[in-house]
């Protein structure tokens, strides 16, 4: 039985780039060492992060003011490196969009000397739409941090706003290396690497130059200027996570880069949404205009049904379909890596499920 994995993270890898790391995971370019065993200073592994910025500056046409840094912590630390380095002393500005945004929020409010405003919030209906913006904000202001892309409730920016003068701070975890956005939008972008890049406990940063803090923050690990100063080898880094990171990237430009793998992701999500619209029995729990291709929830209406669906998909070899416990139903993962033939063998297995119960 071939199995689908539709984990919203750690997520699925690229086969391809599994069987390189498979060939070379006990003699790394005849070292005679695996690259989990390579000294972080050694010019093996000096040559493994310098090729993976190369390759994502490549990719996302990242300019040449912008450090890349290869961090540990996961998104989730940045939620409190973001305010620490850029706003002590300032306000910080927050646009809520989902669960990731609302701790994002609190750990910047934990900050004593951070003042934090929300600009514009979809809580009222559950997170299920992204909220208009409001035409101006304080032009003083540290930053405005948006989530591009909800993997809980399957929402996404279509287009990045802009804010005058003030920077975008961006936690792109789940589609980065997914979408048409411009780097130059963006102050600071930051993404867990479990999505769309590789294996949990990388970080990727890439943050404009003039906004590296000034002052050195209280703890070293948490201060970009230190961090960027040493490329990223202040401490020994995530450095097999980072080694995948860059057979991920190479095999991202093999797809035709970022356009030839977004425009596949599109297609991917265009056939589940186009089945979804035409069901009598699934719905979507998002509104249209702010619906992610790369997060999609769909429920039935019916609690009951929606773990009967989840149980029969499990047996069909459909793994992680079950929706996040605070919009329930189900939600399908669909990062670059996730096969075409995946979403077909789930389209066909859904209108099975919906003859039998009731649908069309």
């Amino acid at each position: 039985m071939t199995i689908y994995n539709f984990s919203a993270g750690p997520a699925v890898l690229p086969k391809a780039v599994l069987e390189i790391a498979q060939s070379e995971m006990l003699d790394y370019k005849n070292s005679g060492m695996s690259v989990m065993e390579l000294s972080h200073r050694s010019s093996l592994f000096e040559e493994i992060i310098q090729a993976a910025e190369s390759l994502l500056r490549e990719l996302m046409a990242i300019p040449d003011n912008y450090k890349v840094l290869f961090l540990q912590g996961g998104a989730s630390l940045q939620f409190s490196m973001v305010p620490l380095n850029l706003a002590q002393g300032k306000k910080a500005l927050y646009v809520s969009t989902g669960s990731w945004s609302k701790k994002a929020i609190s750990a910047a409010k934990a900050l004593d000397n951070v003042e934090v405003e929300v600009i514009a919030s979809s809580e009222d209906k559950n997170f299920t739409y992204i909220p208009e913006l409001p035409e101006t904000v304080d032009q003083n202001a540290a930053y405005v941090h948006i989530t591009t892309n909800n993997t809980i409730e399957g929402t996404a920016f279509a287009k990045i706003p802009n804010f005058g003068k003030v920077p975008v701070v961006a936690d792109m975890s789940s589609n980065i290396l997914a979408n048409d956005y411009k780097v130059e939008d963006f102050g600071v972008i930051y993404a867990g690497a479990q999505k769309n890049i590789g294996p949990a406990g990388l970080t990727v940063v890439i943050i404009r130059e003039d906004l590296l803090n000034q002052e050195a923050v209280f703890a070293p690990m948490l201060d970009y200027a230190l961090q960027a100063k040493n490329d990223s080898l202040y401490n020994t880094p995530p450095t097999y996570a980072i080694y995948i990171a860059k057979l991920v990237f190479e095999w991202v430009k093999a797809q035709g880069g970022v356009a030839g793998i977004t425009e596949k992701d599109q297609q991917k999500a265009q056939l589940l949404y186009d089945t979804i619209e035409k069901s009598k029995l699934f719905t979507s729990p998002v509104r249209k205009d702010s619906r992610s291709i790369t997060n999609i929830p769909f429920v039935t209406g019916d609690d009951a049904l929606d773990k009967a669906f989840n149980q029969a998909a499990l047996a069909e070899g459909f793994e992680n379909l079950k929706g996040h416990r605070s919009v329930g139903g189900m939600r399908a993962s669909l990062y670059n890596a996730f096969p075409t033939e995946g979403v077909e063998a789930l389209v066909a297995f859904m209108a099975k499920f919906e003859k039998e119960n009731g649908g069309n």
